[in-house]
């Protein structure tokens, strides 16, 4: 139990208790209860299934200049260099938008969560080291919105 703490203990701030984590991750997965667009658990599902069965052993390509255009058009930043808040945050925007009369806007949000969900597959081959900060964890939140989202995934992995 002792190892586990010290884990999670290991990626906190120096300002940050082990509420802070708990109570954010918390909200990803108080996300992941209300009404889900097919296309959160279609790329869920994507990202659990290749992670638990195939593994990260595959070099996963970076996100091009024009899915970066497209996060910037939105004021996002990419993911390594999102906070837990920023994510949960554009978890929800992004689930209003999936759902939204606007066709152009509920494309740009399908197209979002596929660019993050390319990223964190990213993240994970590399084995978070383009992470520059303990601040920049928002990869944690949009994990278990994935994790909680999907179909795929069990406490057993």
């Amino acid at each position: 139990m002792e190892n586990n703490t010290n884990a999670i203990s290991s990626k906190k701030s120096v300002f940050s208790t082990a509420e802070d984590t708990f109570s954010t991750l918390s909200v990803a997965a108080m996300l992941a209860k209300s009404a889900v667009p097919y296309s959160h658990k279609r790329a869920a599902d994507n990202y659990v299934v290749i992670k638990n069965i195939y593994g990260f052993h595959a070099a996963q390509g970076q996100i091009s200049l024009a899915e970066k255009t497209l996060l910037k058009k939105y004021d996002f930043n990419t993911l390594e260099a999102t906070t837990m808040k920023q994510m949960t945050d554009e978890l929800k925007y992004l689930k209003e938008w999936a759902n939204s009369p606007n066709a152009a806007l509920k494309k740009d949000a399908d197209t979002i969560i596929q660019i993050r969900a390319k990223e964190l597959k990213f993240l994970s081959s590399s084995q978070y080291v383009t992470v520059s900060n303990e601040v920049y964890n928002g990869y944690l939140a949009l994990e278990r919105y994935f994790e909680e989202i999907t179909k795929f995934y069990s406490s057993i992995y």
